[in-house]
């Protein structure tokens, strides 16, 4: 049988390319996956994803919008470095309007909670800067690389269940 995996989109949808997690869940989705695959939309809800990290999921899949520095729509998948319950956690700061993935993941280890193993795909935005307005939609760059994010979440949950099932 395979592991429980979640996939997080995270992002704030007024912020232009910042909603890119929000708008790849939201399509993944729509597809059919298998039982043991949750997909849920955080938004900026960072306390509702702490507490969801809480549970025991053999792969945590994070989405966001990832400032690198490469080209817009460049498409990242990367294994953090997990804190540890010991760790001191006023590093980061942690808001209940915003979130900022690096602070809920101290949350869940100041919590005593330690997710098997956490990815994050995210995507290299063409602006995060927040406008007089907002700005709702995603850059074109960035609108063009959603369907490949979700082959990369694709490929890594098959790659997973097919590891635990062998």
């Amino acid at each position: 049988m395979a592991g429980n995996i979640l996939v997080a989109g995270v992002g704030n949808i007024f912020l232009g390319d910042d909603a890119f997690g929000v708008e790849v869940v939201q399509r993944l989705a729509q597809r059919e996956l298998p039982d043991h695959i949750r997909v849920i939309d955080f938004g900026i809800r960072s306390y509702d994803l702490a507490y969801a990290l809480m549970e025991p999921w053999d792969l945590v899949i994070l989405v966001d919008a990832v400032p690198m520095g490469d080209e817009p729509g460049t498409i990242y998948t990367i294994e953090p470095e997990l804190p540890s319950e010991n760790e001191p956690n006023g590093s980061a700061a942690f808001d209940a309007h915003t979130m900022n993935p690096a602070s809920v993941l101290q949350m869940v280890a100041a919590l005593g909670g330690k997710p098997s193993r956490v990815l994050l795909v995210g995507c290299e935005p063409a602006n995060l800067e927040p406008e007089m307005d907002g700005q709702i939609g995603l850059s074109a760059p960035v609108q063009n690389a959603v369907e490949e994010a979700i082959r990369s979440i694709e490929a890594i949950i098959s790659r997973t269940s097919q590891s635990q099932a062998a």
